[in-house]
C-alpha cells in the first residue's frame, strides 16, 4: 500500500493521520518543527487510550503510531501517492504550503485540500496539477465522524474524484459530493449560526451557557453552537467566517468582534484550554 502524506499536525491533521493509520494506511505526517510533531504523537496516544472509554473501538496506540512516520518540512512527501493538506484556514499560509507541495510531489500525486470554507478552485489555481486537486471537508474529531463533504474544483478530473472516493471508503467515510462554493453546505449554515451565537454573548443578550442550553434543550442538539465553536477552534471559526464575508461580500457574514478579540487573546477553545468555556488538561 502506498504512503499517504498528511500536512499539518494540528487538530485536523492529527485526526486524519490517526484515522488513516487505524485503517491500515502508512502515513507520513509533516509539520514545521519537532515540538509540534511530538505533541501530535502524544495526542494520538491519548486519543487511542480514550477511544473505548468514549464509546469507540479499542485501539492499540503503539500499533497505530508504528504506521505513522513524522518529518519536519514537506520534503518527506516526495513518495506520497496522495497528500492531505490540513493547515489553518488562512489564505496566506495555504498559498505558501500548496506551492511547497507542488514543488516536491510526483506528477501523479493527488492533492486533497481539507478546508471548511476556502473554494477548491482557488487553491487549485496555485498548483501545476489542478486536475489532481480536490477538496474534502473532514469533520472534527475525524476518526469519529463518518461523513465528509467531497468538493471537486472546476478542473478536477473524474479520476481524481474516484481515487479520493476510494481512499475515503478505505477510511470508513461516506462522501457527500457538493459543488465548489465558499463554505460548501455545512459551513454556509453552521458558521452563520456560530457567528450569531457569538453576537448574542457579545451584546449581553445571553451567556454562552444559556445559548447552548437553548439549543440542547429546545432542539435536541447534542452540543450548542458555542460548545461547537470551542471544539472546532474559535480562531478557525473566525477565519472561516472571514472567508465567507470576503467571498460573498454579504453583511450577513460580518464576523462578530468577540471572535476577533478571543482569537487575538489566544482563547481558541479546547485546543488552548479556554474559549467560551474553560477546560482542564
Amino acid at each position: 500500500m502506498s504512503v499517504i502524506g498528511v500536512v499539518g499536525a494540528g487538530v485536523m491533521g492529527v485526526g486524519v493521520a490517526q484515522n488513516l493509520a487505524q485503517c491500515g494506511y502508512d502515513v507520513v505526517l509533516v509539520d514545521k518543527d519537532e515540538e509540534t510533531l511530538d505533541a501530535a504523537r502524544a495526542t494520538i496516544t491519548r486519543n487511542c487510550r480514550m477511544s473505548a472509554l468514549m464509546g469507540g473501538p479499542a485501539l492499540d496506540a503503539d500499533e497505530i503510531l508504528a504506521r505513522i512516520t513524522t518529518a519536519v518540512g514537506v520534503g518527506a512527501l516526495a513518495k506520497a501517492s496522495t497528500v492531505i493538506e490540513n493547515v489553518t484556514e488562512n489564505w496566506e499560509i495555504k498559498q505558501r504550503v500548496h506551492r511547497e507541495i507542488d514543488e516536491v510531489c510526483a506528477p501523479d500525486t493527488v492533492v486533497i485540500v481539507n478546508t471548511s470554507a476556502i473554494p477548491i478552485t482557488r487553491v487549485a489555481s496555485l498548483s501545476s496539477r489542478p486536475a489532481q486537486t480536490v477538496g474534502v471537508h473532514f469533520m472534527n474529531p475525524v476518526p469519529a465522524k463518518p461523513v465528509v463533504e467531497l468538493i471537486p474544483g472546476v478542473h478536477t478530473s473524474q479520476e481524481t474524484v474516484q481515487r479520493t472516493r476510494d481512499l475515503l471508503t478505505g477510511m470508513g467515510k461516506k462522501a457527500v459530493e457538493v459543488k465548489d462554493s465558499a463554505g460548501f453546505v455545512s459551513n454556509r449554515v453552521l458558521m452563520l449560526t456560530v457567528n450569531e451565537a457569538a453576537y448574542l454573548v457579545h451584546e449581553g443578550v445571553a451567556t454562552a451557557e444559556q445559548v447552548d442550553e437553548v439549543f440542547r434543550g429546545c432542539f435536541g442538539h447534542p452540543m450548542g453552537p458555542l460548545e461547537t465553536a470551542d471544539l472546532i477552534g474559535v480562531d478557525t471559526i473566525l477565519y472561516s467566517v472571514e472567508v465567507l464575508y470576503e467571498h460573498y461580500a454579504d453583511s450577513k457574514y460580518r464576523p462578530c468582534p468577540l471572535l476577533k478579540q478571543m482569537t487575538d487573546a489566544g482563547l481558541h477553545g479546547r485546543k488552548s484550554g479556554r474559549g467560551f468555556y474553560t477546560y482542564d488538561g
